[in-house]
């Protein structure tokens, strides 16, 4: 199969090298290379990958599948849905050196990193990153487009909605739900429910002031 990669900064890096890592694990996947707007990234090359050229010559480039591997969740999603629209067909980067429960369920288009653990009964969305060495315990339920920063431990029962950012280091505890499109700051402790669209940082977590 081969995959387009949608990006071409150090997330899409990360991305490129879980590919190489399943490929050599003896899953029938060839990553065709990069696509990114950025100028500076013209006619460079990644792991030995190179950068075709912008995201609108997306046609152009054969392949099968495609995965967006940009950090940003709004402009993840975007894209997402756009190349959805257009009938894009999206792999799922899942590193070898995982331990998902095998009644995981994954959408379409997630990136699953190197050390990530999710425990039975839980549900992963569509263009969710769960990046290095997250955890995920039992029955938590992921969101489409979140992004589950390094080193996140999240408690049994979590609910993470739609376009959350949980920031690295940061830790939820059991059956806390946090609301679509939230942001939780690195090394912060989630102890009771956080409301959509808030910023929240500290230990325990609070809501940010807007001068801080």
């Amino acid at each position: 199969m081969r995959i387009v990669i949608i990006g071409g900064g150090g997330h899409a890096q990360v991305v490129a090298d879980i590919l190489f890592r399943m490929r050599e694990a003896g899953q029938d996947i060839a990553p065709a290379g990069f696509l990114d707007d950025n100028p500076e990234l013209a006619g460079r090359s990644f792991l030995g990958l190179p950068v075709l050229g912008t995201i609108d010559r997306l046609t152009e480039v054969p392949h099968d599948a495609v995965i967006i591997a940009i950090g940003d969740n709004r402009k993840r999603s975007a894209l997402y849905k756009a190349l959805e629209d257009r009938g894009e067909r999206f792999a799922t980067a899942r590193h070898p050196g995982t331990t998902i429960a095998p009644d995981v369920r994954i959408g379409p288009g997630s990136m699953i990193s190197a050390g990530v653990i999710v425990n039975p009964g839980s549900a992963i969305g569509a263009d969710v990153i769960l990046n290095t060495g997250s955890t995920a315990d039992h029955h938590n339920r992921i969101g489409n487009h979140a992004h589950i920063a390094p080193g996140v431990h999240m408690g049994g029962g979590v609910t993470v909605d739609e376009g959350v950012l949980v920031g690295i280091g940061a830790t939820v505890m059991p059956c806390r739900r946090i609301g679509a499109w939230s942001v939780v700051g690195a090394g912060a402790v989630v102890v009771r429910d956080i409301p959509p669209g808030l910023t929240v940082i500290g230990v325990p977590a609070k809501e940010r002031n807007p001068t801080d």
